[in-house]
């Protein structure tokens, strides 16, 4: 075929379908490393890894383009294969996850393939253009066109993919996506195709819609393999997954697959994390509540007559209108977060305390554990001295600290930060800082710990009547650590180090993995 006699529409048809690839195959990128990060921990880990292992299998890809030796076919088979592959790698990683606890060696299998066939794509689409003799779509358009389709896929996958489709379904439609580009491409090159090829196309086709149609019982079907008990809520948000699970009266709440409460006793938590605090402050009016979304803090907190301004912060706008609307939910944290003293902030928190102007008497951090380096960053020295300009001088912070007896060396890192951080109101003082812990059957042993410019030991907290756990014999023994639990030698958390997050995992894979 001739420059001149070549139909136009096959030249612009591969730069549309450029584009298509581009988004398709950045998507299947994020959602490997936003399930490794649910499924594995460690977000930046887990990222790094995946964008290591995809980039340098789009480079074999590139490479082993040049065998193809019919490159219109080949991109045919590639868009087919990778379809399947990418369409089915956040179904195949849940289940590997629910039913083969291995997810790992499937993730990365799967991943390196999709990056060898997105790596075969460009080059591919390049040779075919110079064939057919498209002069004026130089390769840099080409490139230019597959950046801009990164770029819109960035972009949609926090803002509009996660949302509104979930991992599972947003992996089979950008499957479909690639088949359309496969079909569309059939057609424009039929000269060129083969039989096998249109049967392969067809059958993918039929796969493909058969699983989006049947995605939310697959999701079901992995889900109630995943939790113990009937999930009656699953949602992905911009920020996490959110899950809720409930049997009889028994409801629980997973963020990204790990457990954050159990209805059944989650009252020994929450009633260690508010009431030892607020009990020491000398003056309670204004809190501040940092996480926390369900409200169960929020709850402990308002048992307080004295209480008369709640501020509670929480990333995820989605978790708190739940907590705050549901009629299932609310009621969990005695419909807290409408109460008239509360006010809800849907903010990082980090940014909050940076901009914020206010002093509170008492600051409650119920924060998600500390194994990414997100998180571990509002576990920081930094942090917390950001925090400190948000005291007087009789102000106390409580922060949960994570397990420390699975967590031992994490736990201690937490209270060695504080031990750093500078106490603002005397510079030739430490603050005051007090370690406890209290067994709360869902997280076995927990820990806990205060802060303050004021001096904490010996003191006993000010408790409201009506506590279902907390006593002062129980809060006399939660001071003291067993041997396993007793403080160790480690390093305080920065956020140049991030050593936090390491004590964290290597704690939980020791006893777990």
């Amino acid at each position: 075929m001739t420059a001149g006699s070549r139909p136009a529409h096959r030249d612009v048809w591969l730069l549309i379908a450029t584009f298509l690839i581009a988004v398709a195959g950045l998507v299947y990128e994020l959602i490997a490393a936003t399930a490794s990060s649910y499924l594995l921990g460690d977000s930046v880990r887990q990222f790094s890894l995946v964008i290591g292992v995809f980039l340098s299998s789009m480079g074999v890809g590139a490479w082993l383009s040049r065998f193809v030796e019919q490159p219109v076919s080949g991109f045919i088979w590639v868009q087919i294969l990778i379809a399947v592959v990418g369409g089915f790698m956040a179904p195949a990683l849940f289940y590997a996850y629910a039913y083969l606890s291995a997810v790992g060696p499937v993730l990365f299998g799967l991943l390196a393939a999709v990056g060898v066939l997105s790596g075969m794509e460009i080059p591919l689409i390049a040779r075919v253009l110079e064939r057919v003799g498209a002069a004026r779509f130089r390769f840099e358009n080409v490139l230019s066109v597959d950046y801009a389709g990164a770029l819109i896929a960035s972009l949609a996958f926090p803002l509009l993919i996660v949302p509104h489709l979930g991992l599972m379904s947003a992996s089979l439609v950008f499957g479909a996506l690639n088949l359309l580009v496969a079909g569309i491409s059939l057609w424009l090159f039929r000269d060129e195709s083969s039989g096998r090829q249109r049967a392969a196309w067809l059958i993918a086709l039929v796969l493909t819609c058969t699983a989006l149609i049947q995605s939310e019982k697959l999701l079901s079907v992995t889900e109630a393999q995943l939790f113990e008990d009937d999930v009656i809520f699953s949602e992905a948000t911009p920020y996490q997954n959110i899950t809720l699970t409930q049997f009889r009266d028994r409801t629980r709440l997973y963020l990204d697959y790990s457990l954050q409460f159990d209805s059944l006793d989650e009252y020994r938590y929450h009633e260690m994390l508010v009431h030892p605090a607020i009990g020491m402050a000398p003056r309670r009016e204004d809190i501040l509540i940092l996480g926390g979304g369900d409200g169960m803090a929020a709850r402990e907190v308002l048992r307080h007559d004295e209480v008369k301004n709640v501020t509670l912060v929480d990333l995820d706008s989605r978790v708190t209108e739940l907590f705050r609307d549901h009629p299932q939910l609310a009621p969990l944290n005695d419909h807290s977060l409408s109460d008239d003293r509360l006010k809800i902030v849907n903010e990082d928190a980090w940014q909050f305390v940076e901009n914020d102007d206010g002093a509170y008497d008492v600051i409650i951090l119920d924060l998600p554990d500390p194994k990414n380096l997100t998180l571990s960053k509002l576990y920081s020295a930094e942090f917390y001295a950001l925090l400190m300009e948000r005291t007087t001088a009789q102000s106390v912070i409580v922060t949960q600290s994570g397990a420390p007896l699975f967590a031992r060396e994490a736990f201690w890192s937490i209270v060695t930060t504080w031990d750093e951080t500078r106490n603002p109101f005397d510079l030739s003082a430490p603050l005051s800082v007090l370690p406890y812990h209290a067994y709360v059957p869902s997280f076995g042993e927990w820990g806990f710990v205060m802060a303050s410019p004021m001096r904490l030991r010996d003191r006993m907290p000010d408790l409201p009547d009506g506590l279902r756990y907390l006593d002062s014999g129980q809060w006399s023994a939660a001071t003291r650590f067993p041997p396993d639990m007793a403080r160790l030698e480690v390093e305080a958390n920065h956020i140049q180090t991030h050593v936090l997050a390491d004590y964290y995992m290597d704690g939980w894979e020791k006893w777990f993995e």
